[in-house]
């Protein structure tokens, strides 16, 4: 089994109000990312790490990886992304395995990546962790008055990371941006080319840092873990 992994990083964090970007906010001794990249730097399967940085990042030269590339962020996420997949047109082949992970989600158990690379190995597609929705679901006007409780059956929220093969990620991401579309994740990119990726069934823990609160969260889970 190799992979190759892709983080997207190029975001500034607006939401986050904070003074500086999410993925290099302090947590637990390291900064956000350094996490999120913690389980793949150690992996021996990982054959290399490419991440997409904004213009001028001054954060990320002090916590450098010396065997981490670095690609230019883009306007979106798909757009980092595919810039990454950029970087290693020379080094992954088109069936290689790509795991896409979010530079925000410095909680991925062990247990649950174990599994996506097990449990996809030798699916024809690929697919993503997930966990089922529990919580009843909302849809709002713009005012935010309901306007329809959702029925939650079969319905999931998308984590990462998310594992497609080399050559297919790359021609469903050429695909949305020459047709003006911008997918929120890269199963969406994959789905619109026809295939159905398969959900793996990740921990909620696997959070996405969006506040100050979810730092706190994040921090007792890693102080909770073997990590």
């Amino acid at each position: 089994m190799r992979y190759w992994l892709v983080m997207p990083a190029a975001g500034v964090g607006r939401r986050f109000g904070a003074d500086r970007p999410k993925q290099y906010a302090p947590l637990c001794g390291r900064t956000v990312i350094e996490w999120a990249l913690a389980p793949f730097l150690a992996d021996p399967r990982c054959a290399g790490t490419v991440v997409a940085l904004g213009a001028d990042d001054p954060y990320w030269p002090s916590i450098a990886p010396a065997t981490v590339l670095v690609a230019p962020g883009g306007q979106e996420r798909s757009h980092s992304v595919r810039n990454g997949l950029a970087v290693l047109s020379d080094r992954a082949k088109p069936d290689d395995w790509v795991l896409v992970h979010d530079a925000a989600r410095p909680c991925l158990p062990r247990q649950d990546l174990e599994r996506l690379l097990a449990d996809l190995a030798a699916h024809p597609v690929g697919g993503l962790l997930a966990t089922p929705a529990a919580d009843t679901l909302k849809r709002a006007d713009g005012a935010r008055h309901v306007q329809q409780t959702v029925d939650r059956a079969g319905l999931w929220r998308a984590l990462t990371p998310q594992m497609f093969r080399y050559g297919r990620l790359c021609e469903a991401l050429d695909r949305a941006h020459a047709a003006g579309r911008t997918p929120t994740d890269e199963a969406q990119a994959i789905e619109w080319l026809g295939d159905a990726p398969r959900l793996i069934e990740g921990a909620a823990a696997n959070l996405k840092i969006t506040s100050a609160a979810d730092l706190a969260i994040a921090a007792a889970l890693l102080k909770d873990s073997d990590r």
